[in-house]
This record gives C-alpha cells, sequence and structure tokens, in this order.
C-alpha cells in the first residue's frame, strides 16, 4: 500500500465528530507521551504505540458515554 494511504472503511455516525475525535487522538497520545507522525503515515510507529492510543481513546469514550447516560436519569 503507498504511502498516506489508507484502508479504513469506518463510517462515523456523526460526521461532524471527526474533528472532536482527531483532537482526542492528539489529546491521549500527548497524555501517553507519544509522537504522532505530522505526515500522517503511522507505518514507523511501534503497533504497541498506536494501539494504546486507540485503547485509552475507546475509553475515554466509554467514560464520556456512561456520565453522560448516567446524568440522563433521574433516580426516585
Amino acid at each position: 500500500m503507498a504511502q498516506g494511504q489508507s484502508r479504513n472503511s469506518n463510517v462515523l455516525v456523526v460526521p461532524q465528530a471527526s474533528s472532536a475525535l482527531e483532537q482526542l487522538k492528539y489529546e491521549v497520545a500527548q497524555e501517553l507521551g507519544i509522537q504522532i507522525p505530522q505526515d500522517g503515515y503511522y507505518g514507523y510507529m511501534a503497533t504497541r504505540d498506536t494501539g494504546a492510543i486507540g485503547g485509552h481513546i475507546t475509553r475515554r469514550l466509554v467514560q464520556i458515554a456512561e456520565q453522560s447516560l448516567a446524568g440522563g436519569q433521574s433516580r426516585s
């Protein structure tokens, strides 16, 4: 596969969320001390690093969803 190309077939349910997810990726990477390539090519990054970023993003998104659901329910 040529440099800079991706086979990502994921489709965002809310396309406007793309910029927020991109920002979250950079925040998580910074917290973990991982440098994201400026050219967007991840081929030279260790799988462990990219997996750590993805795992932390997933944890953060689940946490946000749980807080949102908990805040939306009234307890009697």
